[in-house]
């Protein structure tokens, strides 16, 4: 009988494995070092060691990084575009922004596909869908074989104005399959139906280069899963907080760029929901980065338009996640005027930091970390062996000496520097936004986001800071949280008082076949479909636009405006009920439910007072050097209360609890720091 589920996350230092037993309801975890070289190495070598049978398996889900990295190393197949004639330099002529405004020197990269391999035939279709100019396929299929005597493997189809008729994208793809048939095709009107070619051929080329590359690892894993006995689904998260199974990761690959971090926002909001906390911020810091998170009223924000190299963005929904190079890994150094910096250069999985005396000779956060006493000499449960050594010697010759610093004050410096980037970036997520983080639980986790959380927290005046019952693994059971997902839309740019309410029906009506067809494609029950409608409005004039759910039937347009009316004031504090609103895109959210996980809920020991498995000389910034109990946090049960300073220490992480703090232990094993 299948009893168990297995949810994997692949970070840049570590890949986590949470292996959660429906019979017993108890999680076990463990942790392997991560094989950049080859991701699927690292999760096989982790359900090895987590010693898990297949055979028993009813559910495999799996946050990767493999599309996200292959966008930042460029690392892609021989891929083509073919586009409008006229139309070539979409991509590099971009939008005309920049990163950073007054910065005159800095280039934005070059586009996925090079000029020299991006084509042209002659085709138009006008804004309305008109055919203003047939497709020339004697053209059309010059190219494509031209394609195909260069080996190209994959392409990218983006014709001008697609979305409002997608017939000549539709004939030239039956002519490259009848051309090359064994290449990897993406069309922008079934990537992306949307207005602005701009992003709608980026996303599509993105989906293009990823085609192979995504679609070769999910199916070498899946193939590796299916020898060791495991017979169910493999389910893949993608960057807007849902599932995909093998079979529409290859029509859209390119969903499963930031796939992994989405997978802790979705932890972060169901662990605060389960403290009793509606507004929650996410601090998930691992080995490389920290990604930060924020949960208002339950909800997680959510963005249209994003990207992982500026410059080129991928219009679809995402889990809205601020990344900052703020990890255990960060580096410390100087910059030329003297100043201590941190990251985002990282050490990584390798060299990885000095302590690891794995090559490393820089100074990291876990170097400052373990010359601080604030980490032990292991990681992983035994798996990694660290060398304080190494690490003080790395601090003294990069940031001790120059700066003319004692040893501990120099890593305490490091720490600092570390916490008031994450800092910032929490204020980037809250306070910019208007919302005030004093009225926010703080969720720490990561493999290091314990030992930071608590003074992040005070930073920002947050009073209570919640460490997960298995911090270092939250992102990995985050995937165990999540449902098959996709994300339908279509252009709808009319003046609502000039909306036929039966033409909005049946456009609406035809998304959700589409949606049902593919979640049953998916091997989806129709009991478990369910189908979510959405519309853009915004006020005559405005460019930006905002999504608001809309139901059916004849009050459903009137009710969708004044929602929008609402959402309007809260998201810019003004809204204008006599202006005239417009419609702008329909959309379509199709969710396959999954069964969920139910976690064990303990019995409360009131009165239990911990005891100490060691002790160890820890320096706080407040107190400088402290004799501070070591506590086993699998020895706490339920109900346990203590005072800082304490660390509690753990397989997949250590939670620092500093002085004048008090620690409880809830029903669900999550620690709740409150600071006073």
């Amino acid at each position: 009988m299948s009893t168990l589920r297995v949810a994997v996350d692949v970070g840049g230092t570590f890949t986590d494995v949470a292996i959660f037993d429906e019979t017993s309801q108890e999680v076990r975890v463990t942790k392997v070092p991560s094989t950049p070289d080859d991701p699927m190495k690292a999760i096989m070598n982790g359900v090895h060691r987590g010693e898990v049978d297949l055979s028993k398996v009813a559910l495999f889900s799996h946050g990767t990084t493999v599309a996200t990295n292959a966008l930042i190393t460029r690392r892609f197949p021989a891929a083509a575009m073919v586009t409008t004639r006229g139309f070539r330099d979409v991509l590099e002529i971009r939008d005309g922004t920049k990163d950073d405004l007054w910065d005159a020197y800095t280039d934005i990269g070059q586009p996925y596909i090079r000029r020299r391999d991006r084509f042209e035939v002659t085709e138009r279709v006008d804004f309305s869908g008109r055919v203003v100019e047939p497709l020339d396929e004697e053209g059309a299929r010059q190219v494509a074989r031209l394609l195909r005597d260069r080996g190209a493997t994959t392409v990218a189809v983006c014709f001008v104005n697609s979305h409002a008729n997608p017939v000549h994208e539709q004939r030239m793809l039956e002519i490259l399959r009848e051309e090359m048939p064994e290449a990897s095709l993406s069309s922008s009107a079934e990537v992306l139906p949307e207005i602005f070619e701009y992003e709608r051929f980026n996303t599509t080329v993105a989906n293009a280069v990823l085609a192979p590359l995504v679609t070769g690892y999910v199916d070498r894993l899946s193939a590796e899963l299916t020898d060791e006995g495991y017979d169910g689904a493999l389910l893949l998260l993608h960057s807007g907080g849902g599932s995909m199974t093998p079979k529409m990761v290859q029509r859209y690959p390119v969903r499963l760029a930031a796939s992994g971090i989405a997978a802790g926002a979705i932890a972060a909001r169901h662990v605060a929901t389960q403290c009793g906390y509606p507004n929650a911020i996410g601090l998930d810091m691992g080995g490389t980065s920290t990604d930060i998170c924020l949960v208002h009223a339950g909800d997680l924000r959510v963005t249209k338009e994003w990207s992982v190299e500026y410059g080129y963005p991928i219009i679809f929904p995402s889990i809205e996640v601020l990344t900052i190079g703020a990890g255990g890994g960060s580096l410390a150094w100087l910059d030329e005027a003297g100043s201590l910096r941190n990251g985002p250069q990282s050490a990584g999985a390798d060299p990885g930091p000095a302590c690891y005396d794995t090559g490393g000779t820089e100074p990291t956060n876990s170097d400052a970390n373990v010359t601080l006493g604030r980490l032990g000499t292991t990681l992983a449960g035994g798996a990694k062996t660290l060398n304080p050594a190494l690490a003080k010697d790395a601090l003294e010759r990069v940031v001790a000496g120059p700066l003319g610093l004692g040893l501990a004050e120099a890593a305490g410096a490091v720490v600092k520097v570390a916490n008031a980037n994450m800092a910032d970036a929490v204020r980037l997520v809250s306070i910019r936004r208007g919302l005030d983080p004093r009225e926010f639980a703080l969720v720490a986790f990561g493999g290091a986001g314990a030992l930071h959380g608590a003074e992040v927290a005070r930073e920002l005046s947050i009073p209570t800071v919640i460490v997960p019952a298995n911090p270092g693994v939250t992102s990995a059971l985050g995937c165990l949280l999540v449902d098959i997902r996709h994300d339908l839309s279509q252009m709808y740019n009319y003046a609502v008082d000039d909306i036929d309410t039966d033409d909005l029906e049946a456009r609406f009506t035809a998304l959700e076949r589409e949606a049902s067809d593919r979640l049953r494609y998916e091997g989806v029950a129709p009991e478990n479909a369910v189908l979510q409608r959405m519309i853009s409005m915004r006020y005559l004039g405005q460019w930006r636009s905002l999504a608001v759910e809309i139901g059916s039937g004849p009050d459903a347009l009137a009710e969708a405006v004044h929602r929008f009316h609402e959402q309007h004031e809260r998201e810019f504090a003004f809204r204008r009920d006599d202006s005239p609103v417009e419609a702008y895109q329909l959309a379509l959210r199709a969710i396959g439910t999954t069964p969920k996980p139910e976690f064990a809920r303990h019995e409360r020991v009131e009165g239990h007072v911990p005891e100490p498995t060691s002790e160890r000389d820890v320096w706080f910034e407040d107190t400088g050097w402290v004799r501070t109990p070591v506590l086993e946090r699998s020895s706490l049960p339920a109900g346990t209360t203590f005072e800082g300073p304490a660390i509690v220490d753990q397989l997949d992480s250590t939670t620092v609890v500093p002085p004048g703090t008090r620690a409880e232990i809830d029903e669900w094993l999550n620690i709740l720091i409150h600071l006073n």
